[in-house]
């Protein structure tokens, strides 16, 4: 029997009943992840293995500096079977890191290869796979197509004019592919480039000389997004940080910003608190949802963020103090004017779950099943112990039944794998409450339970499609 097996990760007899019947041929509802519009506007043929598998691929690109592979195999200009090698040698010591189910499992999903992966045979198996590539025409379409994905929702800057989203919609693929809101930049006030970002805004709406004026050209962003389909915002945000504010207080601060002079950290927070809740009271309106995923330190390594850039594999988790009390006040100052709109929440410090779950239960509403959602096990969480940690916390304190489940959170378009991996995790911790007596053995309510969280909780609360 080869590795990845149709019972592979299923550990009960339950489990298998629930995958198999219920889970594996449910829809995909990708919601948020960082795959590349253009390349599925240009319906983009793959011609290696190589590009598909490693490029802009951080996760496999840390575990290959692991093992002591030189960066011109990983970032640099070897040749891509030299890049690939070097990753199966990788691989074989992977054991024990989702990365060798993940790639494992993408092996046999999309190329029919059941072989684990060696440094021995990777030369055979990267010809094989090319092989597979060129025969079947494989693009990001088809790979949409074949993953049984129905929605896709990209990440995009304010800046960004969404053409690639106009030219995908006139092509009338299988799955919707809308954009969703990003406005890091206007949160980075410290930053110089922050000053670019606003000139940069101001060129596509107005003159941005206040505070005001600049709230403002960000809602003529959302409505300009609005206009396209999109529904969705997310904030990336290293620190929560919750400060009250006066509004002279923030014109100072902006003005500050402006002139690139030094910016304290309570005004940091001030912006923050500022950008959040005017941005969060447009979302209300819009009938949007906001995403905050918190909790990432970037660009650790200097010199190799000098060398190589952003999102190239030195980001961790961080850790700050009192995340109840920023969590819990970002959240009250909206619900206080009953502006809060459809929340989740991403924490990526894990000893954070509780406190998440549990101030998601502060801010329910009548009318959306759990409007704030504590969301899926995200980046160094989206393994097997990462999703059933957020699983248990979910299910001690709010309802497992309305979580609206996986996302892909990837620039690969072989990462729909990993919607497969959640199904199998998902099916073997629901059975094995079953075969433990903890929960019914109703075959309705279990049927109920599988399918709303592998899609159709996300299809009725983002009614994007």
């Amino acid at each position: 029997m080869s590795f990845i097996h149709k019972d592979f990760m299923l550990q009960n007899e339950t489990a298998k009943h629930l995958y198999h019947d219920y889970a594996k041929d449910m829809p995909i509802y990708d919601y948020h992840c960082h795959l590349d519009p253009k390349l599925i506007r240009d319906n983009h043929h793959f011609d290696n293995i190589t590009e598909l598998w490693l490029g802009g691929d951080h996760y496999k690109w840390r575990a290959m500096r692991a093992q002591g592979i030189d960066e011109q195999f990983i970032t640099g200009n070897a040749a891509p079977l030299e890049k690939f090698i070097k990753w199966a040698e990788t691989l074989e010591n992977a054991i024990g890191n989702p990365l060798y189910h993940w790639s494992q499992l993408e092996l046999k999903m999309y190329f029919g290869i059941d072989e684990l992966l060696t440094k021995e045979n990777a030369e055979a198996i990267y010809h094989q796979a090319n092989q597979y590539l060129k025969d079947n025409h494989v693009t990001t379409q088809s790979l949409i197509q074949q993953s049984n994905v129905k929605l896709i929702c990209t990440t995009d800057g304010p800046l960004d004019h969404l053409e690639e989203h106009d030219a995908i919609k006139a092509q009338a693929l299988s799955a919707a592919v809308l954009p969703a809101f990003r406005p890091d930049d206007a949160f980075n006030i410290q930053e110089s480039s922050f000053k670019v970002f606003v000139e940069s805004l101001e060129a596509i709406t107005h003159q941005i000389t206040t505070a005001d004026a600049f709230i403002e050209a960000l809602h003529k962003r959302i409505d300009y997004f609005h206009s396209k389909g999109s529904k969705l915002a997310d904030h990336g945000i290293g620190e929560l940080n919750y400060q009250t504010y006066s509004e002279e207080a923030i014109q100072a601060i902006f003005k500050k910003a402006l002139n690139n002079e030094s910016i304290s950290h309570q005004e940091m927070g001030q912006f923050q608190t500022y950008l959040l809740f005017n941005l969060g009271k447009k979302y209300h309106e819009l009938d949007w949802t906001m995403q905050i995923h918190f909790g990432a330190i970037r660009n650790n390594n200097t010199r190799q963020f000098k060398a190589l850039g952003k999102d190239t594999g030195y980001d961790s988790i961080n850790d700050q103090s009192n995340v109840a009390y920023h969590l819990n006040n970002i959240l009250n100052m909206l619900a206080t004017e009953d502006k809060l709109p459809k929340t989740i929440l991403y924490n990526l410090n894990p000893i954070y779950n509780d406190i998440v779950t549990t101030t998601i239960a502060n801010f329910q509403a009548p009318g959306v099943k759990s409007k704030v959602q504590h969301g899926a096990g995200w980046w160094f969480n989206d393994t097997k112990r990462g999703m059933l940690n957020q699983m248990a916390s979910l299910s001690d304190q709010g309802m497992l039944m309305h979580f609206v489940g996986m996302l892909t959170d990837s620039r690969s378009f072989l990462s729909y794998s990993r919607h497969d991996y959640f199904r199998r995790i998902l099916c073997t911790h629901i059975g094995q409450l079953v075969e433990l007596g903890e929960v019914p053995n109703d075959d309705a309510l279990l049927e109920r339970m599988i399918k709303n969280i592998c899609y159709n909780n996300a299809y009725n609360y983002f009614k994007l499609i």
